[in-house]
């Protein structure tokens, strides 16, 4: 399989530097391409003075992860697309593992490796760790990660597992899977885009995976960091808009409801924590979602094959009320 790693880029000069050089030493069977997202740093004329051997895709705008990965990504004819971070350190050897996986079955249409805390390394990272699920009312979780309590890496991941959604950060894809889906929503700009592009190839019947024999290390928010008000605004909005579009119960607007409840509420917490700046984005988030609930409401019809989305009824009931802070002791019990 001919392999393509893509790293999209805006105004990461500096993360350039310290991240690409191990892409370089330890990708030697894919062809590697920077994606740049109009920046206006001098990233463009780093890359082209120094890594003449990488592949420059200039997009014309700073359309976010969805669109900036589907301009990039529409002329490449590899048979398997990396997305990578800028803020990722691979080891040695990572890729073979994750094209193992896709030789393992036909149905696979995405992988994730194993991504642990570039800051910290025996521990896994918040974008994905040991794979990514969502409950029933759409909140994503990680085997590793729930909402921010991040586990040790004990060995306790260490295998080959189907998960339901994979993250961005490092998201390893079937050409034919990604374009039979459609891509990334525009729609979504950034955030929770490959909750819903994992979703929707499941729909399709793919099959996501995850192989801890591939580690990866990510440094995170290189773009937007966990105190942004905007990483706020999308994570809440989309996530919305990701169950509206993909959840095919007749019941979507009753969890949608129970989540605009939950949402006042984290609202509410971030203001009392002094933190107005997200208490705004959160309210700003739920009217970006009215105005966008029609046209996602008209998606969601393109796509009717029901699937089992969820293995949790509730993380916030099980995490905040049960105190379950762990994969493992959340599933335990699952009521």
């Amino acid at each position: 399989m001919k392999v393509a790693i893509v790293i999209l880029n805006y105004n990461g000069k500096a993360l350039l530097e310290q991240f690409l050089p191990s892409v370089l030493k330890y990708s030697q069977q894919a062809t590697i391409y920077i994606a740049d997202n109009a920046s206006t740093d001098t990233s463009v004329a780093y890359i082209q003075e120094h890594y003449k051997a990488v592949h420059l895709i200039k997009n014309n705008q700073n359309g976010g992860y969805a669109k900036g990965y589907n301009d990039a990504l529409k002329d490449l004819t590899q048979d398997i697309f990396v997305l990578l971070n800028s803020d990722v350190e691979v080891t040695k050897g990572w890729l073979t593992p994750i094209l193992e996986a896709f030789q393992s079955a036909e149905n696979i249409a995405a992988v994730q490796p194993k991504i642990l805390d570039y800051k910290n390394k025996d521990y896994f990272e918040y974008a994905g760790a040991g794979g990514g699920y969502i409950d029933f009312l759409g909140y994503p979780y990680c085997r590793g990660r729930i909402f921010n309590t991040l586990e040790k890496d004990t060995g306790q991941f260490n295998d080959s597992t189907q998960i339901f959604w994979a993250s961005g950060a490092c998201l390893a894809l079937k050409k034919e899977a990604f374009i039979k889906a459609g891509g990334f929503d525009e729609d979504l700009f950034a955030h929770q885009e490959e909750i819903d592009l994992c979703w929707r190839m499941q729909q399709q019947g793919g099959s996501i995976q995850y192989t801890a024999n591939a580690t990866v290390y990510h440094l995170g928010g290189g773009t937007l960091g966990a105190e942004n008000p905007k990483k706020t605004f999308y994570n809440f909005r989309n996530s919305l808009l990701v169950m509206l579009k993909n959840n095919t119960q007749a019941a979507v607007w009753i969890i949608l409801f129970v989540r605009m409840l939950l949402d006042a509420l984290a609202a509410w917490q971030f203001l009392i924590a002094g933190k107005p700046s997200h208490f705004i984005a959160i309210f700003k988030a739920h009217l970006s979602f009215y105005s966008l609930a029609p046209k996602f409401f008209k998606k969601r019809h393109k796509h009717p094959k029901k699937i089992g989305y969820y293995q949790i009824k509730s993380i916030v009931w099980m995490y905040f009320i049960r105190k379950k802070t762990t994969f493992i002791a959340l599933n335990q019990n699952k009521k």
